[in-house]
């Protein structure tokens, strides 16, 4: 059905419906609650092109999905990200587009989204060191907010990010306390801003601490099962550590199947401190969850990332926007002092 069908079904003109529908202030809300009871019952939906026209700009954010290589996002971590943002859009009257493009094709599908005029705006995910997407959206004139940080970015940009090397250090330096002295660490892809502060977390807890950093104990690659398995077999099949901290669920996941068919007890023989992004598909909250982690939702990030795009879309150029997010340590039952 179309604006105008919709319009004289309800006998009202088309600028009325359109401005009711999408929020104008200027329409009472006895009105408004009117036309919307009538747009569900008869099945009226305004298309993407009738809200830019009346609300002056584009209702709808942008994602762009870099796919293959080492950095592929398409995984647990990126649908609960993913079901934040579509949960704020749809408390926000908002559409999301997903572009999925190969990874060096990005610059030319933002200039693509920019120049269609259909896009408010775009979040950008797993920034890497010197990320030069930033850069890009800011010539194009194109609104964004990063999931993350970029470090040696220097123009002001809105940013949602978890305080990855406090959360590292702190849960390096709760393995410490418990007794442990060689602690490994699986990161992340270190060629990504997040899995570096997780590092340098983890060194600075070593280095306070007295403890040398043995390069040995330290991994950098996809948060994966497969990964964390792979990982830990080689851990285990030398001077094993005592502990293990992990970047991700995950790679605990697969790191406890290591330990189990090597034998061990999770908790008894080997500690596994992992971070937690609260994902629904791995659930750790148990009475007492299986991993003691350091936990902060990515749920949670992707509703905040959407919510301050979708500000600085309605609202306006403004001053940027950044929050920093801390991660709660919860403890389970897979840390103890060392045997």
């Amino acid at each position: 059905m179309k604006l105008k069908d919709f319009a004289k079904l309800v006998g009202m003109s088309a600028t009325t419906v359109s401005r009711a529908l999408n929020g104008h202030p200027e329409v009472n809300a006895q009105t408004r609650a009117r036309l919307i009871a009538a747009a569900r019952q008869h099945g009226y939906q305004p298309n993407a092109h009738a809200r830019f026209l009346a609300m002056g700009h584009a209702s709808t954010i942008g994602c762009v999905i870099p796919i293959g290589g080492r950095n592929e996002i398409v995984n647990p971590i990126y649908a609960d990200f993913l079901a934040g943002v579509g949960e704020e859009c749809a408390r926000r009257r908002f559409e999301i587009n997903l572009t999925v493009v190969p990874e060096e094709e990005q610059p030319d599908a933002y200039r693509a989204l920019s120049s269609k005029g259909l896009i408010g705006g775009v979040i950008v995910q797993f920034p890497r060191h010197d990320d030069p997407r930033p850069a890009l959206l800011d010539r194009i004139g194109l609104p964004y907010v990063v999931h993350g940080r970029v470090t040696g970015h220097d123009g002001p940009y809105s940013w949602v990010d978890v305080n990855n090397q406090r959360a590292f250090q702190r849960g390096t330096e709760f393995l410490l306390q418990l007794g442990h002295r060689r602690i490994a660490l699986i990161n992340g892809d270190e060629r990504l801003d997040f899995a570096r502060r997780r590092r340098d977390g983890y060194l600075r807890a070593l280095a306070d601490a007295g403890v040398g950093a043995d390069p040995a104990l330290m991994a950098s690659g996809e948060m994966t099962a497969a990964y964390g398995y792979a990982q830990a077999r080689r851990l285990l099949g030398g001077a094993r550590p005592t502990a293990i901290l992990c970047a991700a669920t995950m790679i605990a996941t697969g790191v406890r199947q290591a330990v189990e068919e090597a034998g061990l007890v999770l908790g008894r023989d080997l500690s596994v401190l992992t971070f937690d992004d609260d994902l629904s598909y791995y659930a750790n909250r148990e009475a007492v969850p299986v991993f003691s982690a350091m936990r902060s939702p990515v749920r949670v990030a992707g509703a905040r990332c959407a919510a301050l795009l979708i500000d600085r879309i309605t609202g306006g150029p403004g001053d940027p926007v950044q929050e920093l997010l801390e991660a709660e340590l919860v403890i389970g039952r897979s840390t103890a002092p060392p045997a």
